[in-house]
């Protein structure tokens, strides 16, 4: 009995040495989140970021699993068909949930099937050209559109997203034709824009950012209805008189609407503490995401059926398709 009590005392004051507190370690099993995109895009570095604070904090391994393809229904269908004990999550950008679905029918439904347990950060949406491209901002290069009608084509990191949206809006809203290019996630689109093959994109800031430090592509304009901090002498798309191109999406941890309530709350918790994590919160700014203030499960849940409504009224205003 004093051997086990001993041996409780050491797990324990490991636990404390660790930083470990049982009231957030949801499970005893190592937990897989799931990405519904390639290594090295937006919903990518937020995995590894908030994976790696959560192991530390639920002492488990956590393991990132990429499963892109189909506008990110591949892999909520396969969260969705694993049981929903809190042992595979998914980080998904909202897009997946509230963009996607109203051109690519996935064979879920995001405002039933789905549970948002956190929105940690957001992405903002900037317009981006190839270094090779002859125009120095967004009003130099919707004036070269114009004037080659037909000739030149925008990337976007997949059919159905934000990306393509934005470019459907500036086409309708400029009197522009450009040519929508899609592809399976933001990396190898900018690989294409950064070689000159596609010469413009609506991109996220994360994956943008490095690559506009680097002059591996030019920034245009921000798609957002404001400013953002990182380029602070950037005007926004909407300055210059297109206000229907503010785009910006939530990333966050995502599980099945079947997970008890119980345990989602406690996931929830777990996940908020990550967000909370001073550390966390420093390396989401570097890569360029927003924090974001804390949401409860059912706010999680209204803000996800309310950009779900606003992009439907988009899709139909804009008359978008998947091309």
């Amino acid at each position: 009995m004093k051997r086990r009590i001993a041996i409780s005392s050491l797990i324990a004051a490991a636990v404390a040495a660790l930083g470990l507190s049982p009231a957030f370690a949801f499970t005893d099993k190592p937990v897989r989140m799931i990405v519904p995109a390639p290594a090295g895009g937006t919903i990518d570095v937020m995995a590894r970021i908030v994976g790696d604070q959560l192991s530390r904090d639920i002492g488990q391994p956590v393991v990132v699993e990429n499963k892109p393809g189909a506008g990110g229904s591949i892999a909520v269908k396969y969260m969705l068909s694993q049981p929903a004990d809190g042992q595979t999550l998914m980080v998904t950008a909202s897009n997946v949930l509230t963009e996607v679905p109203h051109v690519l029918k996935g064979g879920f439904d995001p405002l039933k099937d789905v549970k948002p347990l956190s929105l940690m950060a957001r992405s903002s949406m900037l317009f981006i050209a190839s270094p090779q491209f002859p125009a120095r901002d967004a009003k130099e290069a919707i004036a070269y559109v114009k004037a080659h009608p037909g000739e030149v084509s925008f990337a976007s990191y997949s059919a159905g997203t934000a990306s393509q949206y934005a470019g459907a809006i500036l086409n309708k809203a400029a009197g522009l034709d450009m040519q929508h290019v899609p592809y399976p996630g933001s990396a190898p689109a900018l690989a294409q824009v950064m070689g000159g093959q596609i010469p413009l994109m609506f991109d996220g800031a994360v994956t943008s950012k490095a690559p506009i430090a680097a002059g591996k592509v030019r920034l245009l304009a921000v798609a957002t209805k404001s400013r953002l901090p990182d380029f602070p002498g950037v005007p926004t798309l909407a300055e210059l008189g297109y206000a229907e191109l503010n785009f910006s999406n939530w990333v966050g941890v995502i599980a099945s609407s079947q997970m008890p309530a119980p345990l989602a709350e406690k996931i929830h918790a777990a996940l908020q503490k990550v967000a909370a994590n001073a550390a966390v919160r420093e390396r989401l700014v570097g890569v360029g995401f927003e924090p974001m203030q804390e949401r409860s499960l059912s706010q999680a849940q209204g803000e996800l059926r309310e950009e779900y409504d606003r992009n439907a009224e988009i899709v139909k205003a804009f008359n978008i398709k998947l091309n």
